[in-house]
C-alpha cells in the first residue's frame, strides 16, 4: 500500500477532530493542532501522491508523514497518560503510533515501489 493512501484520509480525519473539538467544547487548541497537523499531512500526502504519478519517491514528504505521527503520538500519548481519557487523546495517540510504524517501514523498504511494465 502506498503512503498516500494512508495519510490524506489520516489528515482528514485530524482536521474533522480539530473543527469538532472547537465545535463542541469551544476548544481552540484542537482546532489549531487538529487542523494544523491534518493539513500537514494532507500536503505531505498530496506530494507523495504527484511524486507517485512521476514514478518517483518523495522521501521529503514521507519523512514529513513520519516525524508528523511520531510528534502526535507522543503528545496525545502523554495527555493521554495524564487524563486517562480513550476520546480523542487515546484514539489519536493509537492511530498516530499506528500509523508511524506504517511510514517507518515505508522507510525501510524504499517508499512507494511501481508496478512492473507489462508489454
Amino acid at each position: 500500500m502506498h503512503d498516500f493512501c494512508f495519510t490524506i484520509p489520516y489528515g482528514l480525519i485530524l482536521v474533522a477532530g480539530g473543527v469538532i473539538g472547537y465545535w463542541r467544547k469551544g476548544s481552540t487548541a484542537s482546532l489549531a493542532g487538529g487542523v494544523g497537523t491534518g493539513l500537514v499531512l494532507i500536503l505531505a500526502g498530496y506530494l507523495s501522491l504527484k511524486a507517485f504519478e512521476k514514478k518517483k519517491n518523495s522521501y521529503f514528504a514521507l519523512v514529513l508523514e513520519t516525524v508528523t505521527a511520531a510528534v502526535l503520538t507522543w503528545i496525545m500519548g502523554q495527555r493521554y497518560y495524564q487524563t486517562s481519557k480513550v476520546m480523542p487523546a487515546g484514539i489519536v495517540a493509537g492511530i498516530s503510533a499506528l500509523m508511524t510504524g506504517f511510514y517507518l517501514y515505508k522507510i525501510a523498504t524504499g517508499g512507494n515501489h511501481f508496478p512492473l511494465k507489462t508489454e
